[in-house]
């Protein structure tokens, strides 16, 4: 019986890819050995045929390594965990805590317990080898099992440690986080299919190379999603917290998360869109990240004057302007300039189109400037700008082009109501009216038309 024990061992180390007699101590090997002479010793004494001899001895020695697994898993672990768990809160630096919470020493407790059965049954079943084969491919299993948890606490712990920095506002990384946890999942289930297959891992990786054709097109869209999440990441066109804009898909939100294959954005409207990371790729959004980080926000709005209330200033509206203290030395220096001018080159200005002439627009839009100038909630440093555009059928749009000195919403709705309201009750120190519809020109038109009475249907 001893030779065959002796031929079975050897057949265990040769067919086991992971040997035990590579990894554990050959101390350890004699000693369990010694035990399993022992007990089959023991059975040998009670008188039983020999067919049973071998039976018995197996049965007591396997329920021995179910009873000391318990005792590891019940007794043992939680002992090491509390140990550990205090020293770790007796530290003073915090990554440890990271890796507490994460569960890794909790999964190393496991690994170490399927270590320790893997260690001894090679000794203990030695003289029945095929169960002993399979009792250490069981060990490895679970070992390979408790390992992809322990990686995976770590990388949940990096992926921790790396959101307090400010790094992480800028380049997330959800993808490459999904990405390591997908390669540690693939080598854990190759090194189960490599231990149940008594083959190497390489070459199951090996044999691999064929159905990676097929899954590549079985999941080209995954695989599309996640190239696109990389190039998402690695051009820092995205980023959790990000403000963008996307009309075409229904988003005007934050970016919640970066994905390996979707991005989330939680709208203004408090609703959670996800749309594939291919689609950031393919279409164009809008970023507001970079109107965020320069600390203003534009302004570009028009008002519509109504042209028929554009005209030439006469001496008395240049002297009511002239009491605005926002354009009061632009007022006089735009006189002066004028008369200048006019009397250099000889206009008769028994015609007022005859010669130059300021008009109430042209001082309105120097009153805008000034105001904008005035006005502490308006940008210095970025572009102020009031222009003239090309005149439509909704009057003569003056656009006024600015930016606040803050990004937040609410005040930035605030800056910009407050100017454009303070800017439309102006119009009328400048006699100029807005434009809409019907005008009041058209109003009194169609009253005088019906003798002084106001008919609604004409208006239409």
């Amino acid at each position: 019986m001893s030779d065959l024990a002796d031929q079975g061992s050897a057949e265990i180390i040769i067919e086991g890819e992971i040997s035990p007699a590579d990894v554990v101590p050959s101390a350890i090997i004699d000693s369990t050995a010694s035990i399993s002479k022992s007990v089959f010793g023991w059975v040998k004494q009670w008188g039983v045929p020999e067919w049973l001899e071998s039976p018995i001895a197996t049965s007591i020695l396997l329920v021995g390594v179910v009873i000391i697994s318990l005792l590891l898993l019940v007794i043992v672990r939680p002992i090491m965990l509390r140990l550990v768990t205090k020293a770790i809160e007796k530290t003073k630096v915090k990554w440890d805590n990271y890796l507490l919470w994460n569960g890794l020493p909790r999964w190393a407790s496991h690994f170490v317990c399927g270590l320790l059965i893997f260690a001894v049954i090679p000794g203990l079943f030695k003289d029945t080898p095929e169960l002993a084969k399979w009792l250490v491919k069981a060990a490895q299993i679970y070992m390979v099992i408790a390992a992809y948890f322990i990686i995976d606490s770590v990388i949940n712990t990096a992926k921790a440690l790396y959101k307090k920095t400010d790094l992480a506002k800028k380049m997330p990384t959800s993808s490459f986080v999904q990405l390591a946890k997908v390669i540690a999942s693939l080598f854990a289930i190759i090194l189960v299919i490599a231990i149940l297959a008594g083959k190497s891992p390489l070459t199951l990786i090996a044999g691999f190379g064929v159905l990676a054709s097929v899954l590549m097109f079985v999941f080209k869209d995954p695989i599309l999603g996640f190239v696109s999440g990389l190039q998402l990441v690695g051009n820092k066109l995205i980023a959790p917290g990000d403000w963008i804009e996307m009309k075409k898909y229904g988003i005007d939100g934050d970016v919640l998360d970066v994905g390996m294959t979707t991005v989330k954005v939680k709208n203004f409207d408090n609703t959670i869109t996800t749309i594939p990371t291919q689609v950031l790729i393919n279409d164009s959004f809008k970023n507001w990240r970079a109107m965020q980080e320069s600390g203003g926000r534009r302004i570009k709005r028009t008002l519509n004057i109504d042209v028929r209330s554009v005209k030439f200033c006469t001496d008395w509206m240049l002297k009511v302007l002239g009491e605005l203290q926002l354009i009061t030395e632009h007022v006089d220096a735009k006189i002066k300039e004028v008369d200048d001018w006019n009397e250099e080159n000889g206009a008769d200005l028994i015609n007022q189109t005859n010669g130059r002439q300021l008009t109430n627009l042209g001082m309105y839009r120097a009153y805008i400037e000034a105001y904008l100038d005035f006005n502490p909630n308006i940008s210095k440093e970025m572009t102020v700008l009031v222009r003239q555009l090309q005149p439509t059928e909704l009057g003569l749009p003056i656009e006024i082009y600015c930016f606040t000195t803050t990004t937040n919403w609410n005040e930035y709705e605030a800056i910009q109501c407050d100017l454009f309201d303070h800017l439309i009750a102006a119009t009328k120190e400048f006699e100029l009216e807005i434009f809409q519809l019907p005008t009041r020109f058209d109003t009194e038109t169609v009253v005088n038309m019906n003798g002084g009475r106001l008919d609604h249907a004409a208006l239409k």
